[in-house]
């Protein structure tokens, strides 16, 4: 397989050791490619915004400049690329904070390899990356978000924010979806606003469990 045709990953992590097995594991694999190195926020930031990359593996305890800071400074700057946290923490809070803030996925530090690997490519292919065991964490706390008035939600949306909302459940990026529905990307921005306000949801991957799990979206 041709460069250009991999999985091109940036990997983010303060400890070089870390980096370095990331680094010798993912170049294992004929799919993949550790395409660059940042050792901080700050440089996380600014090499996704000069290379052309699709995943971003970010450490979340990070001097500086930590990892929702960095989603933060990313999603900001427009970068697309999808975003999974690899930690250590499984603290419940900081699962759900890196989701809220834009992060496509959590993985911890302690997983199986051939898991990690396993959960990356789903990443690569739009889908959440979650360790198993924080899978009850995403699931309770939609579960605990307060639910809209009956049969208001979709009712509330517009098919155009009902188009939006199905590309949004199968992973596409802001990019891919104004390329589908032939619209602005600045339009589109608008529509997962206006329908994440609708909903009562705080960030795409929520929207995404909220029709995976609860709804049939209908033209």
């Amino acid at each position: 397989m041709n460069d250009e045709d991999k999985t091109r990953i940036l990997l983010v992590d303060d400890h070089p050791m870390m980096r370095g097995g990331m680094r010798a594991l993912l170049a294992m694999e004929d799919d993949l490619l550790p395409a660059a190195e940042a050792g901080t926020g700050a440089e996380a930031l600014r090499l996704a915004c000069e290379l052309e990359l699709d995943l971003i593996l970010l450490d979340m305890n990070m001097p500086g400049m930590d990892g929702l800071e960095t989603i933060r400074q990313l999603r900001a700057a427009g970068v697309e690329a999808r975003i999974v946290i690899f930690s250590v923490s499984d603290d419940h809070a900081n699962v759900l904070a890196a989701l809220r803030e834009g992060a496509d996925g959590y993985l911890l530090k302690d997983m199986e390899p051939e898991e990690l690997i396993s959960q990356i490519r789903l990443a690569a292919l739009g889908k959440l990356a979650l360790s198993p065991e924080l899978t009850r964490v995403l699931a309770e706390a939609i579960r605990e978000r307060p639910k809209p008035g009956h049969g208001v939600p979709m009712a509330s949306l517009t098919k155009r924010e009902r188009d939006v909302l199905r590309l949004i459940a199968k992973g596409q990026t802001n990019k891919m979806i104004a390329r589908k529905l032939d619209i602005s990307e600045g339009t589109v921005k608008v529509h997962v606003k206006n329908l994440l306000h609708k909903l009562g949801l705080r960030s795409r991957v929520e929207a995404a469990v909220w029709v995976l799990e609860h709804e049939r979206i209908r033209n």
